[in-house]
């Protein structure tokens, strides 16, 4: 991410005026609830800040196109930072649904309240805890990011319209996650040359819709934009969330642990039915297919049964196809700035944001 960007400070300050609120609230509720709001908190350490980048960049796209010296309010801190919450909400339940152990290098939210049950010497089953408690983590932080919103909308004439396209993402990301759930079991019963096609629907809604076009139009709505400008946006915003979603997919194939926080070939041990996955199937005959479904999604694969995947991956062809599919999006995206209404030196952030977000390794 492009290092100049005044979000990082700025969201983490408006963070942690709200949280230092929810912890002064939960002291009424015991040493108990003070440490999930703690593990509320620590959801929020680190991470690119993604979200929050691009809803900045959507409104400084419509608002500086306007008047050149608006200046950023609370209520646009706010909602950036309500972003950031949902997207620990989200990455917390996600980590549960895959059963991933680690997050930026750290234990998942599941694992790391397992651990506060067993160092603090309490009765039952710390594995059954932590995924309970972790699942009760996540709504929290949903609740949390609904409360910025509307701290975020109270004064706003436009309230309605940022609402709608909240909870629009808010939808649109649980169908998705759903739909990548699901096609951990569908994909038997479906034909082998439908899988790209439902990968794709799983990756714009679960990620390509909920990373990058809606935060930028939620930011574009905050400074009260046009239907041309929502259109232009939302014409680079999906493509740009496309590809990723793609580096993300090639990232948790191919990535190197010491740099993506997570173990190599995470996405492997988990069977996720990806675009590189679906590609790969298509290019192998019957024999070799049966083999890597049967491989896929083993949580004890070794090493070398990772590289021997990622060894096929390869050699069918599908990484090549996913990196053409990346820089083809990006093209899109490219594209749709082209000519728009919007600011001129916003629209320079916003290429360099795409590229941030698609050229990367981690």
């Amino acid at each position: 991410m492009p290092t100049s960007s005044p979000v990082p400070e700025a969201v983490a300050a408006r963070l942690q005026l709200f949280l230092d609120r929810m912890r002064a609230e939960a002291t009424a509720y015991g040493p108990d609830a003070a440490a999930l709001v703690e593990s509320g908190a620590d959801t929020l350490v680190g991470g690119k800040r993604l979200r929050a980048r691009f809803c900045h960049a959507g409104w400084r796209a419509v608002a500086h196109h306007r008047d050149r010296g608006a200046a950023e309010a609370e209520p646009l801190w706010d909602i950036c930072a309500a972003l950031e919450i949902f997207q620990s909400a989200a990455l917390v339940h996600d980590d549960i649904i895959d059963n991933s152990d680690t997050r930026r290098g750290r234990p998942a939210a599941h694992r790391a309240l397992e651990a506060s049950h067993r160092d603090a010497g309490w009765t039952g089953d710390a594995a059954a805890f932590g995924r309970s408690s972790a699942i009760l983590l996540g709504d929290l932080l949903v609740a949390w990011s609904d409360d910025l919103l509307e701290e975020a909308v109270a004064a706003l004439p436009h309230a309605a319209s940022v609402r709608r396209e909240y909870a629009r993402m808010r939808r649109d990301v649980t169908v998705g996650q759903f739909l990548d759930i699901a096609e951990e079991s569908a994909w038997s019963v479906n034909a082998t040359e439908s899988h790209v096609e439902r990968a794709l629907r799983v990756v714009s809604l679960k990620s390509a819709r909920y990373s990058i076009e809606q935060p930028l139009v939620l930011g574009a709505a905050m400074a009260e934009a046009d239907e041309e400008q929502l259109r232009a946006l939302r014409r680079f915003g999906h493509p740009v969330g496309m590809a990723f979603q793609l580096r993300d997919d090639v990232l948790g194939v191919f990535g190197d642990a010491a740099v993506t926080g997570k173990p190599a070939g995470d996405d492997l041990r988990e069977g996720k039915r990806t675009v590189l996955v679906a590609l790969t199937r298509e290019k192998l005959d019957s024999p070799a297919r049966n083999l890597f479904d049967e491989m896929l999604g083993d949580p004890e694969l070794t090493p070398e049964q990772i590289a021997f995947l990622q060894a096929t991956i390869s050699g069918s062809g599908a990484l090549d196809r996913v990196e053409s599919m990346i820089a083809d999006y990006a093209r899109e995206a490219d594209r749709a700035l082209s000519g728009a209404g919007l600011d001129n030196a916003a629209v320079g952030d916003l290429r360099d944001l795409a590229r941030a977000a698609t050229v990367r390794a981690s």
